[in-house]
């Protein structure tokens, strides 16, 4: 369909009626605007009616608003000549899916035509500069520049800009055609049309217009955008630039832009200016390669400029840009010149105050600083100045995770609330710290135990500082208290319970169970298990003397049996801290199992024992492996006991005496369940006395006619005591041989 208009189109672009050709070149402009492969296709014949409309534009474009139709399509034309290849790759995948089969796709196949396209480029530059020259005169004459004017002025350095970075892209592209390579004449190493060349140095006559500061803000700023317009051109140009005078001019020019770019007052103009900024603030590093003697000069200024710019201005990512850029090379982080070093130091300092000012209001601008980050953390070399400065971003960096004033709420930073992309970028510049502070350590402990984040982040986390550790950028006793944290701290919150090992629903206890299964694997890998477990212990015992919850516990006791259930290395006052712990914990998670209600029922209710069973079996483990682990815990159920002949008859109140009848429920549920594992027998027999102890006790609180206690709650300490009782007979005959008794 585009084929077949455009014979119509071309027919009134050489029309006698100047409207009419006007108005071919608007229709052509629609075609593109939806189509924008086909100017690719017909570039040649419509640059060729450019240039016609402009060798005559003294007798056609006399009105400027007509000049201005045509300079405005020309700049969109040559635009798509910029960005051809992104235009056909797009384009090609939409074509794939969407184009009827009936209708052959016309595409440009490959770049054969460009050097007749590029002959037309170098016969428009010559026309468009002589506009831009007479332009500039008569707007310098002017009282007032007005709008239509300056439009036009504007679009011609936008029309030559693009014509030029058509022809730079095309002298750099690897595989330049030879019959493009065999019109250009050389100029050291690169190619440049001679014409194009000398019509050039013509605008550089003419830089800077005006002046840069005019007696009305408004007509100042304009002049401003027209050299800045200039500056651009030049810049893509730097290579080919052997006059001097020019080469200071722009070099004093972007200085002063620089210095002066956070004062200006932007009004009806921003836009334009901003553009323009950005693409001179790009070109930055190409510019300070052949700066000479004014390179520090202009180091100093983009510093200045980049540490004043408004973070979610178009600005800052141009900045950044030019940043990477820089530090792209190697030799950029090697390098022994002080000077340089000087605002590198700067320029990655002012990166963590970035991040925090954006907070998570612009992921895209937050990944580019955390790309940045990455990148100077991966290439500074070991111990060199840069890696130093590297680790001191760890302070500032405390409050991109998380802070917490004492004993308040956390106050998470922007790590919380950014993209997955972005949060494993700033996990992965954790590795590449040389000694992980503590207080960075803490706030990522914040992090992974906020209920917002992701799992895998979580998982991520622990992965990425398992490496510091290996890398020995992490001390081993920070980094098995991390672990440690992470298990006794972890908010489950559990729904439905489970007692199932893998259950694989999403939900927090099987987060939960993720998290202990990646923490024991980790602390596995650390050596002899024994040896892990004396050194852990510290952290375990402090942790469970805060009371978590039931999972946390019985996730802290899984880490123990994982590393050593024999406990072969813990001293004797470790092995009574644990089992006071230990004693604790399985009276919570029977009164958690709901068995106190009816103990006869619990050998008939499956699901509570499954409960009990599921809670309290790491604690199993470990009592198989040490009986004096359960000694202890026996001796401690003793010791809440009730003992009726030392307690003073003022504190035998009901209240007081209901709630040792709880305790005795409890017990004498934890020691009916223990004997019914067959492998705890001997451990239990020979802590039988103190299991006696306990009936004696209970029996005691049975008769005594001090208090009164309510018929049912008797009934269920008799019943109780019967149990334990039978316990105690069975543990008596298994000791004597007697087994029929």
């Amino acid at each position: 369909m585009i084929s077949m208009m455009m014979a119509y189109v071309f027919n009134a672009m050489t029309h006698i009626a100047i409207d009419i050709r006007l108005m071919a070149f608007k229709f052509f402009e629609l075609i593109v605007i939806s189509f924008p492969s086909s100017f690719l296709l017909y570039a040649e014949k419509v640059l060729d009616n450019y240039v016609d409309i402009l060798k005559n534009n003294q007798i056609y474009l006399q009105d400027k608003s007509k000049l201005k139709s045509v300079l405005a399509g020309l700049v969109r034309c040559l635009s798509l000549l910029v960005d051809r290849e992104d235009i056909l790759s797009n384009e090609t995948k939409i074509l794939e899916h969407e184009c009827l089969h009936s209708f052959e796709v016309e595409l440009p196949k490959d770049h054969s035509g460009m050097p007749s396209v590029l002959k037309r480029i170098e016969d428009l530059v010559p026309l468009l500069v002589n506009s831009f020259h007479d332009s500039a005169l008569s707007i310098q004459a002017m009282p007032v520049i007005d709008g239509q004017s300056f439009d036009c002025i504007l679009y011609t350095l936008q029309n030559i800009n693009m014509a030029v970075k058509v022809v730079v892209d095309e002298i750099n592209r690897p595989h330049m055609s030879h019959e493009f390579s065999s019109i250009l004449p050389s100029n050291g190493n690169k190619l440049m049309p001679n014409t194009m060349l000398m019509y050039l140095k013509k605008l550089g006559d003419s830089f800077p217009v005006g002046k840069i500061y005019h007696s009305a803000e408004k007509e100042g700023e304009r002049f401003f955008i027209l050299n800045l317009g200039i500056t651009e051109i030049f810049l893509h140009l730097i290579t080919w630039i052997d006059d001097p005078n020019l080469f200071e001019k722009l070099l004093h020019f972007i200085e002063t832009l620089l210095l002066k770019q956070g004062s200006r007052n932007l009004s009806a103009t921003k836009t334009i200016l901003e553009k323009q900024l950005v693409s001179i603030i790009s070109l930055f590093p190409r510019i300070v390669a052949v700066s000479g003697g004014w390179r520090l000069r202009l180091l100093e200024a983009f510093t200045t400029a980049f540490r004043n710019c408004k973070v979610e201005s178009t600005h800052c990512l141009a900045y950044l840009a030019a940043i990477e850029e820089m530090l792209k090379d190697d030799s950029a982080f090697k390098s022994c010149d002080p000077d340089m070093l000087s605002y590198q130091i700067v320029w990655l300092q002012e990166l963590p105050n970035l991040l925090l000012k954006l907070g998570d209001r612009h992921p895209p601008l937050s990944k580019v600083i955390l790309k940045l980050l990455l990148q100077i953390g991966q290439c500074s070399p070991q111990n060199s100045p840069l890696a130093s400065e590297y680790n001191c971003l760890q302070w500032r960096l405390k409050e991109f995770y998380g802070t917490q004033v004492i004993a308040g709420p956390v106050n998470y930073g922007p790590f919380i609330k950014l993209p997955t992309d972005c949060q494993e970028l700033s996990i992965c510049c954790l590795y590449y710290f040389s000694s992980l502070n503590p207080d960075l350590l803490q706030s990522i402990t914040f992090c992974c135990l906020c209920n917002h984040l992701e799992p895998s982040v979580l998982l991520r986390i622990i992965e990425v500082l398992e490496s510091a550790f290996r890398a020995a950028h992490l001390p081993i006793s920070d980094y098995i208290g991390f672990l440690v944290t992470l298990i006794a701290r972890f908010k489950v919150y559990p729904g439905k319970f489970s007692s199932e090992e893998n259950d694989t629903k999403v939900s927090k206890s099987g987060i939960f169970k993720s998290l202990n299964s990646a923490i024991c694997s980790c602390l596995s890998q650390l050596g002899d298990n024994s040896m892990v477990l004396k050194l852990l212990y510290k952290h375990i015992s402090r942790e469970m003397s805060l009371k978590p919850s039931l999972l946390n516990m019985r996730g802290l006791f899984r880490v123990i049996v994982m590393l050593d259930r024999r406990l072969k290395q813990l001293a004797e006052e470790e092995v009574i801290d644990l089992s006071n712990s230990l004693a604790y914990y399985v009276l919570d998670a029977s009164s958690a199992s709901s068995c106190l209600t009816d103990t006869i029922a619990l050998a008939e209710d499956s699901n509570k024992i499954a409960i009990l069973k599921y809670y309290i079996q790491p604690c199993i483990f470990l009592l198989y492996g040490s009986d004096k682990l359960l000694n202890h815990v026996v001796k401690l159920f003793d010791s809440l006991v009730l003992d009726i002949d030392c307690s003073p008859v003022s504190q035998c109140d009901d209240n007081h005496v209901l709630k040792h009848a709880t305790m005795v429920l409890e017990v004498a549920c934890i020691l009916n369940f223990m004997h019914h594992d067959v492998e705890l027998h001997r451990g239990l027999s020979s802590s039988r006395e103190t299991i006696k102890h306990i009936l004696l006790k209970i029996s005691k609180l049975l008769g005594s006619g001090n208090f009164s206690m309510p018929v049912e709650e008797r009934h269920k300490v008799k019943t109780a005591f019967d149990q334990l009782r039978a316990v105690a007979c069975k543990l008596h005959c298994l000791e004597s041989g007697d087994v029929g008794v």
